[in-house]
């Protein structure tokens, strides 16, 4: 897992239009980069949403929003088309920047253990350092949590 004033790892992965996207890319600006376990599935499309909701802000803020899983890029379209989400969703089918986020790891539900994607975001800052680190990510206010503590 990342820590405040680590480099943050480029990558680059598809968006849901099937367009590159690189963190790079993004260099002289905040970047909000949230990981989700999986499209469409209730507590994503919660957090998402709250995202969405509060989207201006974060355009104020100049800070892009990027949510990264594992799903592909045509179910990321689905999710970002019915959610009409204004930001870019990118796919790691691979799971490498997941790792490199520390974002993927072991997890509980419905008394099953399992590895899979963390719910954890990252703040980066204009120079590429992570900036921000949220651990404990509550679905319905995400949104409101990142800004409060921009």
């Amino acid at each position: 897992m990342l820590n405040v004033g680590d480099t943050a790892p480029d990558f680059t992965h598809s968006d849901q239009d099937g367009n590159p996207v690189s963190l790079s890319d993004f260099r002289g600006s905040k970047v909000l980069i949230w990981f989700y376990p999986k499209a469409s599935t209730p507590g994503c499309t919660a957090e998402g949403c709250n995202i969405r909701d509060h989207h201006a802000a974060f355009v104020d803020a100049n800070v892009t929003v990027l949510g990264i899983s594992k799903d592909s890029v045509r179910r990321q379209k689905n999710f970002a088309t019915k959610q009409e989400f204004p930001y870019r969703l990118l796919s790691d089918e691979e799971g490498t920047t997941v790792e490199a986020y520390g974002a993927w790891g072991p997890k509980k539900f419905m008394g099953r253990e399992f590895d899979g994607i963390l719910r954890i975001s990252y703040v980066i800052d204009e120079a590429g350092k992570v900036a921000q680190v949220f651990r404990k990510v509550k679905t319905k206010t995400h949104g409101e949590d990142v800004l409060a503590g921009l």
